[in-house]
This record gives structure tokens, C-alpha cells and sequence, in this order.
């Protein structure tokens, strides 16, 4: 390993690396290709003075709009600024997230999602530079289907399971995020226990566990590791399409001198004793169920989005 080089530098020649911030100032400082959003990070990214003035332009924009609810147009339209921002920074895609609240709620994801496309085209950005986060319940994986049908690219997140993954690449999602931390954090609570070893890492496992399958059956849709709780588990996700990574991380992984090793590598997946499952409404949602890390932790991401959503609605009725 060269010796200016370090940790990050060297997964980025085995990973594709996205900055998970809606921090403009942290996405330039790391220069990821893709940023992922969501309602947490812009809320958390809205209390930064610095950014101030896309709310506020927001709420003009809004103003002068004809129809619909001025409110959930003002955050639409922060939605697409910070979007706007993030781009002029990075050469590749930004994720943004339809409201968690529609999450049960097929018709109503497609519409915020046509919504959000159209309010980039008016901004003259491609939709190829747009991927659109849905959480990964059975009505927003068929609102998948169909919006990739229309050449709207999707990204699968709060997925937590092999049922989940399955499916979503079944209706061609373009990309899914496995919540590697989250996983991690479910089974140290049910176990009672500090830490695993990177290894034995139940999010870890996952993901590889959906690498193989995923490799297996020739599945085009791409696989991105997300929310990680240190950097054991991106490490062991070396190879991974892609991975969304935290400043806080980012920076350790920086400062880290160290080579990598690819643990994720294309090879002979047809050998692998994968049996496809054979998902419809009925057993996805009974295999769902069964799982109840999947069950709970998505449970749980859609509740917390919701919360920071209504968050930022408080936000913006302060300033107007």
C-alpha cells in the first residue's frame, strides 16, 4: 500500500463510495460519487444556518405554485433544493425520499415520485441523475415496478431482509440498501450482548447473504450497503456495489492507514445452494412477518422518518 494512500482511497478501488449527509461542505471535503438523503439528514442539515436560504426560497417557490397543500409543497421543494446543491457537487446520483407516510400507500408513492421527476426536469437535471429512496413494503416495491417501467430509477431502503431484496429485484428496482447498522444494532439488544466480531456481524451477514443470492440469479439490480455503526462493517463489505457512508466514518476511514481486501468478488455463484423463493403478496408479507428484525426495524425507519418529516413541517410553519 502506498504510503499516500489510506483506507478510503483503497476501498474506492473496490466500492463505489456515497457520502450518507445532506451536508454540502462534507460531500465536497470526501468526494463521493453518489449522496444518499432523507428526511432525518435534511432536517438535520436544515438547522445549519448555511442552508437557511433553500427553505426560504422553498416557501416562495411554493407560494406562487398553483394546487395542491402549500406546506407539502414547501417540502418538496427542500427536498429538490438540497437535491439541486448536492449535484453541482458530485458527478453521479442523488437519492431522494418519497414521504414515509405514503409508505402503505402505492397510488400515493407514485405520485410524489412523478412529482419530485417533474420538479427536476423544470430545474433542466436528467432523471438518470435521480434515484428515487421508497421504503421497501410491498405496496411501495410494486410502486417500484411501475416507476421503472416509466425510466424512473429506484432505490429500495429500509430493507432488512432476503424477502425484501428478493422482491425488489424481481420488479427491477435499480438499487436496494440493506440497513447493515440497524441489523446490527436489533440482534445486540435481542442477544443482550456489547458487539460481534466483524465476521459474524448479523448485518454483515445480510448483505453478503443478498450479494449471493442477488449473483446467483443474475439479478441486474445493485446492491448498496447502508447505516453502518463503524467501520469493521464496511471493511467487510469490500466489494460491494456500492456503500453509503457517514462523515463520522468517512473520516475514520481516511485517517486509517491500512490495505483492503475485497470480500465481496464476482465468482462461480452457480455452484452456490441458493433456492429461489417464489414471492407473491401472500408469502412475502407472511415471510416479512416471520422476520422479526425485518419486521420491527422497518416498523421502527418508517415511524422515525415520519417523525422528522412532521419535524420539518413544524419548521417551515415557524417561517411562514
Amino acid at each position: 500500500m502506498p504510503q499516500n494512500t489510506n483506507a478510503l482511497d483503497e476501498l474506492k478501488k473496490h466500492t463505489t463510495i456515497v457520502a450518507d449527509t445532506s451536508d454540502f461542505n462534507q460531500i465536497d471535503k470526501y468526494k463521493p460519487q453518489d449522496a444518499t438523503t432523507n428526511p432525518s439528514l435534511i432536517l438535520k442539515a436544515s438547522k445549519i444556518e448555511d442552508y437557511s436560504h433553500l427553505i426560504d426560497e422553498a416557501i416562495t417557490f411554493a407560494k406562487k405554485s398553483n394546487g395542491g397543500d402549500l406546506i407539502t409543497n414547501i417540502l418538496n421543494r427542500i427536498f429538490v433544493n438540497f437535491a439541486k446543491e448536492i449535484l453541482k457537487i458530485i458527478p453521479g446520483r442523488v437519492s431522494i425520499e418519497v414521504d414515509a407516510r405514503a409508505s402503505f400507500d402505492t397510488n400515493k408513492s407514485l405520485e410524489i415520485a412523478r412529482h419530485f421527476i417533474d420538479l427536476f426536469k423544470k430545474e433542466k437535471i436528467s432523471k438518470d441523475r435521480i434515484l428515487i429512496k421508497l421504503a421497501s413494503t410491498y405496496e411501495c416495491i410494486n410502486a417500484c415496478e411501475v416507476l421503472e417501467k416509466e425510466g424512473i430509477h429506484c432505490n429500495m431502503t429500509l430493507l432488512f431482509s432476503i424477502e425484501q431484496a428478493a422482491m425488489a429485484a424481481e420488479k427491477k428496482a435499480t438499487l436496494i440498501s440493506p440497513f447493515v447498522g440497524r441489523i446490527l444494532d436489533w440482534y445486540k439488544k435481542e442477544k443482550n450482548i456489547s458487539s460481534f466480531k466483524p465476521t459474524e456481524d448479523p448485518g454483515v451477514i445480510s448483505v453478503k447473504n443478498i450479494y449471493n443470492y442477488y449473483k446467483k440469479f443474475d439479478y441486474s439490480t445493485s446492491i448498496m450497503g447502508a447505516s453502518f455503526r463503524n467501520i469493521d462493517e464496511i471493511l467487510e463489505l469490500a466489494g460491494c456495489d456500492f456503500l453509503t457512508i457517514a462523515p463520522n466514518l468517512l473520516n475514520e476511514l481516511e485517517n486509517l492507514k491500512k490495505p483492503i481486501e475485497k470480500k465481496l468478488d464476482k465468482k462461480d455463484f452457480k455452484n452456490l445452494d441458493i433456492k429461489k423463493l417464489n414471492l407473491n403478496e401472500n408469502t412475502f408479507r407472511f415471510l416479512l412477518n416471520e422476520n422479526a428484525m425485518a419486521t420491527e426495524k422497518l416498523a421502527e425507519g418508517i415511524r422515525n422518518f415520519s417523525k422528522d418529516l412532521v419535524l420539518l413541517e413544524e419548521l417551515i410553519k415557524q417561517k411562514l
